[in-house]
């Protein structure tokens, strides 16, 4: 797939996820279905929002992947991982929508995930075989580990952009720049539906984003940020461990950092402080942020170091070895955690001057 014609395709499911996500958000409201309402705890969004950017980006998908392979010919190609992923992705859709309307048990959530990510791995045969040379001793391989390791990543990168869906455009955003730092390094992008997700993502951003007046605002719910956390997930997985692709393991960790570490460092500070690493809590790296900055200077600070770290891991691969890239990326996880524990502070002493 030419550059030229990635872009014709961008530009049609972002057209096509417009077009989708504004059906679907006119329904919720007219219907008063799948509405998020503010409240004075956890939701400060000042009117109530249709949680259908989920259900938008995969159906817009889907109708532009069956275009795309409609207009090439390619009935009966599609290959296996691309098939199964869509695949999967309906019950997943499905099944957290639920979530967004009754609000699962955090242990149903996880074992919905672990079931997911065992699908595909036995549909396709794809998990994770090697770390690469994480310790400068030579490859690791995980042997009998790789299905239970692949699980659990998995799983954690699909918590990690879940935890981060709290300002607007801030998962899909993250999930989108992810996804075009894997699929333009690894040449993904190239021969894949990986494009069309991407539109797809855009046009949920738009409506998002208050483009069209913040009247029209949609959100992902639950239920579009574990889809959209699912596709990052794997995306990596199958880039970073197909013979056909010639990336690192540990590079991937460069482009998913900020949703990586914020999970990590929360579950860490709520487990401290005797809290469930599940409840809910303004702890996050936007939280943090927005005691200095407005959402809208917030996300976009977010945006671009996310967007700077992912081209540092792609220069760190170019020109060292995955030992070094680790211990650059454990050294940047210790400096963004100093940074984090000030933002604490900072928040404690203006909470103690209220």
């Amino acid at each position: 797939m030419e550059l030229t014609i990635i872009l014709d395709y961008i530009i049609i499911s972002i057209i096509v996820s417009m077009a989708i996500n504004s059906v679907l958000r006119n329904y919720a409201k007219k219907y008063n279905f799948l509405v998020d309402l503010p409240d004075r705890s956890r939701k400060f969004h000042k009117r109530p929002t249709p949680l259908t950017g989920g259900i938008g980006i995969l159906v817009a998908l889907l109708l532009t992947g069956k275009l795309y392979i409609d207009l090439n010919n390619l009935s009966g190609y599609v290959p296996d991982f691309t098939f199964q992923l869509m695949l999967v992705s309906i019950p997943l859709l499905a099944i957290f929508l639920i979530d967004d309307l009754k609000n699962l048990k955090p242990r149903f959530r996880i074992l919905i995930q672990c079931l997911l990510a065992v699908y595909m791995i036995f549909s396709t045969n794809i998990y994770l075989v090697s770390l690469g040379d994480l310790f400068g001793f030579g490859e690791i391989k995980l042997g009998i580990f790789s299905i239970p390791v692949t699980i659990f990543c998995v799983v954690g990168i699909m918590n990690a952009f879940n935890m981060m869906d709290g300002i607007n455009g801030l998962c899909a955003g993250c999930a989108m720049l992810a996804l075009l730092l894997i699929g333009f390094y690894s040449g993904l992008i190239y021969d894949s539906m990986l494009v069309l997700i991407i539109g797809s993502m855009i046009g949920f951003l738009i409506f998002n984003l208050g483009f069209f007046g913040k009247k029209r605002g949609v959100f992902l719910g639950d239920s579009g940020s574990n889809l959209v956390g699912f596709w990052v997930a794997w995306s990596a997985i199958y880039a970073s461990q197909s013979e056909i692709y010639s990336i690192q393991p540990i590079t991937m960790l460069w482009f998913v950092a900020i949703p990586f570490l914020d999970c990590i460092g929360l579950i860490f500070s709520r487990i401290k402080k005797g809290k469930s690493w599940t409840s809910a809590g303004r702890d996050h790296v936007h939280h943090k942020l927005m005691i200095k900055f407005s959402p809208e200077g917030t996300l976009l600070i977010i945006l671009i170091v996310t967007f700077i770290t992912g081209i540092f891991g792609i220069y760190i691969e170019n020109n060292s070895s995955s030992s070094i890239s680790f211990l650059l990326f454990a050294t940047y996880g210790a400096i963004y955690y100093v940074i984090a524990n000030n933002y604490d502070k900072a928040k404690d002493k203006l909470n103690k001057n209220v």
